[in-house]
């Protein structure tokens, strides 16, 4: 059983999505980052970065239990102990990684702080704003190259598409008009046509609030957030 630490976020997506591809048993944990649950002292245990997602595998790899934080190595020991979307041939598996690694050092980092000057900064800062903008269409220009010369980043479906993905649903909040882009709007349709990504998707969606109000703004982005726990 895979004990799933997580909240309706890009990166706890990717999980999700992971988890409902592959079939392994799980279950949800919500990790309301909003209320700080992220600082209690037995989630820190098994993810010391206080950050959402993480897992705990009671059969991990030698039979106990293992537990892991950071989304992108999550992925890759699903993928491992499932034997599916990771390519099996060398090759293609290292096409795979390195577009994990494009999401995880690019994608999400920057697409994440245009959403965060254009929509939640106290003040409007044009120079981030245009900056953060900027790379965001610079990556899905990167995204539209790769994805005419394939159907998928890796050339198969795999947690390449499962990371990537999750961060382009609010491309609008980034300054992205997916129009622009067909190749990637191809691959967006076709990626959220797949029911394990729909269901993915719903989980703990019920959770989050429309709204973001002061409390969880400040645990967010304030002083909460950078103090030693």
């Amino acid at each position: 059983m895979i004990e799933l630490y997580s909240w309706p976020t890009p990166n706890g997506h990717k999980i999700h999505v992971m988890l409902e591809e592959c079939g392994l048993p799980y279950r949800a944990n919500a990790v309301d980052i909003g209320a700080g649950d992220q600082f209690e002292s037995a989630f820190l245990k098994i993810s010391p970065n206080n950050k959402i997602p993480a897992i705990v595998d009671s059969d991990g790899p030698d039979g106990k239990p293992i537990s892991l934080f950071e989304s992108g190595a999550i992925l890759i020991y699903l993928a491992g102990k499932t034997g599916h979307f990771l390519p099996q041939d060398v090759r293609g598996k290292y096409v795979a990684l390195e577009w994990l690694m494009f999401q995880m050092g690019g994608v999400g980092p920057m697409l994440g702080q245009a959403h965060h000057f254009r929509l939640y900064a106290p003040e409007k800062i044009e120079y981030a704003i245009n900056r953060y903008s900027n790379e965001a269409r610079r990556l899905y220009g990167v995204m539209d190259r790769r994805l005419g010369e394939v159907e998928y980043f890796a050339g198969e479906y795999s947690i390449a598409d499962m990371a990537i993905f999750p961060w382009t649903r609010s491309h609008a909040n980034q300054g992205v008009d997916l129009a622009n882009y067909p190749n990637v709007k191809r691959w967006y349709d076709a990626v959220g046509a797949r029911p394990a990504v729909q269901r993915g998707l719903k989980l703990l969606s019920d959770r989050r609030k429309p709204l973001m109000d002061d409390k969880a703004r400040e645990t967010l982005f304030g002083a909460t957030q950078y103090a030693r726990h």
